[in-house]
């Protein structure tokens, strides 16, 4: 009798057992895999890239998940090739010059020459013939300079208020880059960004120089940043 009962709990176990088995197996079979598509970069060269647990091989920071949307068409403006016929039709040269002016009194936190370079800006703008300008772009180059003036004008009476220059730096920036997306420019010019700066949502700006250096943050962290996309 205790033989068969014995034998009984061991088939009962092993019933269990197995059912368990099967049931580890099945789950298993219904589990999905995710792999991460999270990509990582610099806070201070985001275009040093990598996976987790990398460094900057420029700083050594760790490298940090890129957020999504963080170069969103509200802050960063995509500068295409453009057409000899449009850049014929419009130089922009005295306009972007001005800008960089700007650009470079704000990189050496002078804000005096920022905005004397600002009231230089308002000038070149008005004084830009735009007789040659297609209709069909005209708007475009009008919505884009006029609101650049007022930026430019914005940061003219600021002369005191750096902070506060460079606030309407990075408004200024979006227009240029909109200005360059549509007429282009006969200069050799570059992109930049960065991610420090009102927590990566404007800190986009144009430079002649390849090497880095920041109008947001001056001598307090020149070289933050990194190239976007370089303009012929």
């Amino acid at each position: 009798m205790k033989k068969i009962m014995f034998s009984c709990f061991m088939l009962t176990l092993a019933l269990v057992s197995c059912n368990q088995k099967n049931k580890e197996e099945k789950e298993a079979e219904g589990q999905v895999i995710v792999k991460s598509d999270v990509q990582y970069s610099c806070p201070m060269h985001p275009e040093i890239t990598g996976k987790k647990g990398d460094v900057c091989s420029k700083c050594g920071m760790d490298l940090e998940p890129v957020k999504a949307g963080e170069e969103s068409a509200d802050t960063k403006v995509e500068i295409a090739e453009v057409s000899d016929a449009v850049k014929a039709s419009v130089s922009t040269d005295a306009i972007i010059n001005a800008y960089l002016k700007i650009k470079n009194a704000l990189a050496a936190d002078n804000a005096k020459e920022a905005a004397t370079a600002a009231a230089d800006f308002e000038k070149a703008v008005s004084a830009t013939d735009v007789t040659k300008i297609d209709s069909k772009l005209l708007t475009k180059y009008l919505n884009s300079t006029d609101d650049a003036k007022i930026q430019a004008g914005l940061i003219a009476k600021n002369e005191t208020k750096m902070d506060l220059q460079r606030k309407y730096f990075a408004v200024l920036s979006k227009d240029i880059s909109t200005l360059i997306a549509t007429f282009g420019s006969s200069q050799h010019l570059y992109q930049d960004y960065c991610p420090m700066y009102n927590e990566g949502k404007s800190g986009y700006w144009i430079s002649e120089f390849k090497a880095i250096k920041n109008p947001y943050y001056g001598s307090e962290m020149l070289e933050c940043g990194g190239m976007i996309k370089e303009i012929k």
